[in-house]
């Protein structure tokens, strides 16, 4: 452990996969496996989003908006865990540590406050179905994607400078595979009762708050289509956010399970394997869930495929 004159942690170990060593070289292959494929389909999404017209809507546009922040997201941890498991000694430095994680966090809160702003969205459409041109405009879309971003990293700078500024004095080996706020929490020399409370708090906001406000947008939207006479009415309002709540069930999910508990539940098994779920899985699964369950992005990315074909062949 290196240490300055004034015996402070200069950086982190990052334990991680290191206590299944077996394991690293079929995880290092999974795990690439699983990354292109989710930076496939995320771009996939994005660029059939923007080429094709008929895609233009606000519904996409979020959906666009989402994926381009997965991307993101995904870039800040599993670049670095790849190349951790091939090395011997992963490290990272006390600077590099504070940056990851608040790039990690400032895109894990930019998504669930844009799941949030598309549960809304699925709301005006169906609940407000004659006003939703004028209510869901490009400018008010933009207004709602600009304000997911900077909340993010707004909630991201405060939970970084509050665990950051905590004295690191001590042990310096985090039980992840990445800088997250549990595992350093507990190696901080001094805990900070009014500093935990305020973490937890900001948890709170992001993950309950957000949960909830999907949870009323869907409450309502669900009282709407008990009254549409027809069933292939409801099977219709209903399958425009089947993909939505899928995403919404997995993400919060594994969201709560980290950040909704006591400390004194953390394990280093158990959070691997939600760690792994929550940084590798779910960006995976967005795509390929709103591409598999819904009728126009499967139309507009079999165009998209047919104007490829058709201009390789000229």
């Amino acid at each position: 452990m290196k240490r300055d004159n004034q015996s402070r942690v200069t950086e982190f170990i990052l334990i991680g996969f290191s206590n299944f060593p077996d394991l690293q070289a079929p995880l290092f292959a999974a795990c690439s496996i699983i990354y292109m494929a989710t930076l496939a389909g995320n771009v996939i999404i994005i660029a059939t989003i923007m080429r094709n017209s008929t895609l233009h809507i606000p519904m996409y546009f979020f959906l666009a908006m989402l994926s381009s922040s997965e991307t993101c997201y995904t870039l800040t941890i599993i670049p670095n865990m790849l190349v951790n498991l091939l090395s011997k000694k992963a490290t990272i430095s006390f600077t590099g540590c504070a940056i990851q994680m608040f790039a990690f966090l400032g895109f894990a809160c930019t998504n669930a406050l844009l799941l949030t702003v598309m549960g809304y969205d699925r709301y005006v459409s169906i609940c407000k179905a004659l006003h939703y041109p004028v209510l869901m405009n490009q400018r008010c879309c933009t207004k709602l994607v600009v304000f997911s971003a900077m909340g993010g990293f707004l909630i991201s700078a405060i939970c970084s400078f509050s665990v950051f500024t905590l004295p690191y004095c001590g042990p310096n080996k985090v039980d992840l595979f990445f800088c997250n706020i549990a595992p350093l929490l507990k190696l901080a020399c001094a805990q900070s009762y009014i500093g935990d409370t305020f973490i937890f708090l900001c948890s709170v906001l992001v993950v309950a708050f957000c949960f909830l406000l999907i949870l009323l947008s869907y409450i309502l939207i669900l009282n709407t289509i008990l009254k549409i006479p027809t069933a292939e009415g409801k099977r219709k309002a209903f399958s425009t956010c089947a993909s939505h709540l899928i995403v919404v069930v997995v993400h919060f999910g594994c969201a709560s399970i980290i950040y909704l508990r006591p400390q004194s539940r953390y394990s280093l098994k158990g959070d691997i394997f939600i760690s792994v779920t929550y940084t590798l899985v779910t960006p995976l699964l967005n795509p390929f869930v709103y591409s598999l369950r819904n009728k126009d992005v499967q139309m507009a990315l079999k165009k998209s495929l047919g104007r490829s074909m058709c201009s390789r062949k000229m």
